[in-house]
């Protein structure tokens, strides 16, 4: 797969209403190499929190302790879990056309496109937002941009974090936040 460009689609700085929150577990940081183990997906409708997918996912090969020391997922926990191809398919199905968005959301599409295009043959085109880019521009002093700096600098909770389905909250409501400084910033 590395050597396919990819068709995704577009990043876009923008404040939609209606998306799907995305985030991902992985065993590593590579699409090519490494496979997916988690993936949630919050709906949000006129900004309110409209419906949830969330799935652990068996991988082939086993869960490294470095892993499941960063996200508690274990190999127990996933050995009655879908496989890649089902769980793919039925997280294309729940995010249908929404506006993705996540944090460092690049990070989650390439390994989403990558594998619903192996496992399905489809082009995962939603058009994203990297909550990330938001971060860097409002909070330019803080120490780092991580998800859980932003979120502490907000006093958002990040009890959790590292498991897909939190971190959809808690980047949503680092979006929130984000959102409306930019928007107080520009006058709106």
């Amino acid at each position: 797969m590395d050597s396919i460009k990819r068709k995704k689609g577009k990043s876009r700085i923008a404040f939609p209403e209606d998306y799907c929150v995305v985030d991902i577990e992985t065993t590593g940081l590579n699409p090519a190499e490494n496979e997916i183990i988690e993936i949630a997906a919050v709906r949000y409708r006129r900004g309110r929190k409209d419906a949830v997918f969330s799935t652990l996912i068996k991988p082939e090969h086993s869960i490294s302790s470095f892993i499941t020391e960063l996200t508690g997922i274990d190999n127990s926990m996933v050995c009655g879990a879908p496989c890649i191809s089902e769980a793919i398919k039925d997280f294309y199905e729940f995010a249908g056309n929404d506006m993705l968005m996540g944090y460092n959301v690049n990070f989650d599409i390439n390994f989403l496109y990558d594998n619903l295009l192996r496992c399905h043959g489809i082009i995962l085109e939603n058009d994203f937002i990297d909550v990330l880019r938001f971060a860097r521009r409002v909070l330019p002093l803080l120490p780092d941009r991580r998800q859980t700096t932003v979120a502490a600098h907000y006093g958002i909770s990040i009890t959790g974090a590292h498991r897909a389905e939190k971190d959809c909250e808690i980047c949503n409501a680092c979006y929130l936040f984000l959102r409306d400084e930019m928007r107080s910033r520009n006058g709106e």
